[in-house]
């Protein structure tokens, strides 16, 4: 599904450049690069949920969350 979403962003993006979009075409890009985005947010968050610290005592603690 990730490569067939990439692709078709790439096609409207070429399009877009050559000749435009119509609304319609413009809504598709937009949901398309929201979908995107939420999975590679999701990609990376879980990645960095793997992520360990080693600590300067030698312990190992799990990398957490900045608090705002």
């Amino acid at each position: 599904m990730q490569k067939e979403l990439i692709e078709r962003m790439n096609a409207l993006a070429r399009k877009r450049k050559a000749e435009g979009l119509t609304e319609a075409e413009t809504a598709e890009q937009a949901e398309l690069r929201r979908r995107y985005l939420k999975a590679f947010r999701e990609g990376m968050e879980a990645q960095l949920d793997q992520v360990w610290l080693e600590q300067e005592d030698g312990s190992y603690e799990k990398l957490r969350k900045k608090q705002e």
